[in-house]
């Protein structure tokens, strides 16, 4: 079912749910939630984004609330816990929220912060941790030569990493730093991340040798069925993840997860712990490390105590109208 423009409109709420803990850069989680006839979706894409960009998002939300879905083919997730970019001081307050937890993936390449932080904040999680699986995450904010850097400062500390994710901005760059690393003789396996975001770039991924797995979510892919797509025609392992959505939007991306033929790695899905509200009052956070196949149901209460001004009301709806042109949805 292809809902209408005015479909989306009649029940569209705006939010802003503040967040523990600054992430990227962010204080709070803007996002726009509708309904449909499978539930209340989420429309979650970073006000930064394009129009071009959001409107991929937006065929997610669409597909989650008024579409049928792919079947799952597990009830249970497995989960990563996630460390922002915090002092070092913090990290023992942050990740104790988050439970029980066999892999930590840590933030790096803030660009308010030195090497120097990212290097101490990983090594406190090993000394806390020295048994969980570290993996870092810098979002592309690091040049080749800084993630070099980065990777033989980790290895001379004896670190082992399970993968680095998205260390630098561009696939070429991406190749280049993997050459590099084999060139020295070290281990660290590099992940694309920002890099898939259309059909054909997985494929452009492998052809440039620019990754040795890919971290997939479905809402900037344009949902499930077109994650699955991408994730199945891929060579590379595939490690599902999340974009710091409310639990209605991490849902669905606990869905995509579930329908994965394998899990090759935990999932980037525990990321609840790091809001400060949520729009349901059986939130998705995990339990011993694990997230369980649902739906939650969305609390209107919530919905009110998390409304954002008026004026970002407008904004969104007036993004939403245009991305729904875009879209080819009819008013």
């Amino acid at each position: 079912m292809k809902p209408r423009l005015n479909d989306l409109v009649a029940t569209a709420k705006v939010v802003s749910i503040p967040l523990r803990t600054k992430f990227r850069g962010l204080t709070e989680r803007e996002l726009l939630v509708f309904e449909g006839p499978n539930g209340w979706s989420e429309w979650a894409a970073f006000t930064e984004y394009d129009d071009e960009e959001a409107a991929t998002w937006l065929q997610a939300a669409i597909e989650w609330g008024f579409e049928d879905l792919p079947e799952p083919v597990r009830k249970h997730v497995p989960v990563n816990a996630i460390l922002p970019a915090v002092a070092t001081e913090e990290v023992a307050k942050v990740l104790g929220r988050a439970g029980k937890f066999s892999t930590v993936k840590v933030k790096v390449a803030d660009a308010k912060q030195t090497a120097a932080d990212d290097l101490a904040r990983i090594l406190e999680v090993k000394q806390l941790y020295p048994d969980t699986k570290l993996r870092l995450d810098a979002n592309g904010g690091f040049t080749v030569s800084q993630a070099l850097d980065l990777i033989t400062e980790i290895e001379n500390n004896a670190i082992d990493l399970e993968f680095f994710e998205q260390p630098v901005a561009a696939i070429a760059e991406l190749a280049e730093l993997r050459i590099e690393i084999s060139k020295r003789g070290q281990k660290t396996l590099v992940a694309a991340d920002e890099s898939v975001r259309r059909s054909s770039d997985p494929l452009a991924v492998e052809l440039a040798g620019a990754a040795d797995l890919l971290v997939l979510k479905s809402a900037p892919l344009g949902g499930i069925k077109s994650a699955l797509a991408v994730a199945n025609s891929s060579k590379l392992k595939i490690c599902a993840s999340s974009a710091m959505q409310s639990s209605i939007g991490l849902a669905a991306e606990l869905h995509f997860a579930s329908c994965l033929s394998e899990l090759n790695y935990d999932a980037g899905l525990g990321t609840g712990y790091l809001f400060g509200g949520d729009l349901t009052a059986d939130r998705l956070v995990p339990e011993n490390g694990v997230l369980e196949l649902r739906r939650p149901e969305i609390n209107t209460s919530s919905l009110e105590i998390l409304k954002a001004e008026d004026h970002r009301y407008d904004w969104w709806v007036a993004r939403l109208e245009r991305c729904s042109r875009i879209l080819g949805l009819e008013s």
